[in-house]
């Protein structure tokens, strides 16, 4: 495919979903396709020329890099996998767990061959990392991928060089950057505004919490389950369970605590988004580095709701606008806000 027919396909595709068009997508857009159709020939063979195996979006919240790579993803006639950050790593970790006794240490060879024999290229948007077993195996785990000639497309907020920043023991995670950066066409992409909070109105978000935003979501609540049956439904991940105790046919009714205040991760949100399609969480706190455990998992939750697609009801103490954060988190945290905005408002119930 030439540039410019990308290109033409890129302003049909913003013309028929009114999305804004910039010179800087553009830019953009022409690195991807170098990315993509990067030649190769017996030179690169003897000069040990680097094939850059990753594309490396990175850029602030509501910038448009999702827009943008799943324009390119969806042009890509081959066989290819978008998938959550989060719920790659789990595969990862249950494959290495079923299989380790098998396989004699070379899990990561296994698990990035079993990829390559599905896919040519896997697609990771808003990556991040927070776990410490992750940051210890990511290096490893991307040599190995590139190594196989496995392409990856990833969008960030964060430039390669930050990622996991102050993170517990992130000397360990530093050989990662180190290969990601070496494979990787690293392009930043830059905005003024946040698309996604542009004329957007937040039909489905209630502060403060008092009786009245109590009532407000009571009615929400009877309104989007009438005429549908309650039930306790109960979600078994990993020999253990999770109850959802407000549970009607894909609609769920949440505390916070329930979600964020226990002993619960990525794993659990994504069987809890499997079963439901609409969600209410009530009584968010304020945010601080005395609760940075709930914020880091009310983080991961609403990346993964956002990857699911699921509506959302909130209640929270502060407006999302003044909403707080952990001193070590805000910069993830923009993300969460912007994806809140959408995943509350418009069309509404």
């Amino acid at each position: 495919m030439k540039k410019k027919d990308l290109k033409n396909l890129f302003i049909n595709y913003c013309n028929q979903n009114n999305f804004e068009k910039n010179s800087n997508q553009f830019l953009v857009l022409d690195s991807l396709h170098n990315f993509y159709f990067q030649k190769k020939n017996i030179l690169d063979f003897f000069f040990k020329k680097n094939i850059k195996n990753c594309f490396y979006l990175y850029g602030d919240v509501g910038v448009g890099k999702t827009m943008i790579l799943d324009f390119f993803f969806e042009q890509l006639d081959i066989p290819k996998k978008r998938i959550h950050f989060n719920e790659f790593m789990i595969n990862f970790h249950d494959y290495y767990h079923q299989n380790k006794k098998k396989i004699n240490g070379n899990s990561l060879e296994k698990f990035v061959i079993n990829l390559k024999k599905k896919y040519e290229i896997i697609y990771f948007d808003e990556f991040q990392v927070t776990n410490i077993v992750d940051a210890m195996i990511l290096g490893k785990l991307f040599e190995v991928i590139f190594t196989k000639n496995l392409k990856i497309i990833i969008t960030s907020n964060t430039k390669s060089d930050k990622l996991y920043k102050d993170g517990l023991q992130r000397e360990q995670f530093l050989p990662f950057i180190y290969i990601i950066k070496k494979h990787s066409i690293e392009k930043e992409l830059l905005i003024i505004d946040d698309y996604r909070k542009a004329d957007k109105k937040l039909n489905r978000f209630f502060y403060p919490l008092n009786e009245t935003i109590n009532f407000e979501i009571n009615k929400l609540f009877r309104k989007i389950t009438r005429g549908k049956k309650k039930s306790l439904k109960i979600i078994s991940i990993k020999e253990r369970n999770f109850q959802i105790i407000n549970y009607y046919q894909g609609i769920a009714r949440f505390d916070f605590v329930e979600l964020c205040d226990r002993s619960i991760g990525a794993e659990d949100y994504i069987k809890i988004a499997e079963e439901c399609n609409f969600i209410i969480i009530e009584n968010i706190p304020k945010f601080s580095d005395v609760n940075i455990n709930q914020q880091l998992r009310f983080i991961t939750l609403i990346d993964i709701f956002y990857e699911k697609k699921i509506k959302l009801v909130l209640s929270s103490e502060l407006n999302l606008k003044n909403f707080t954060s952990s001193s070590k988190l805000e910069t993830p945290f923009k993300r969460t806000i912007s994806r809140i905005y959408e995943l509350t408002s418009s069309p509404s119930v």
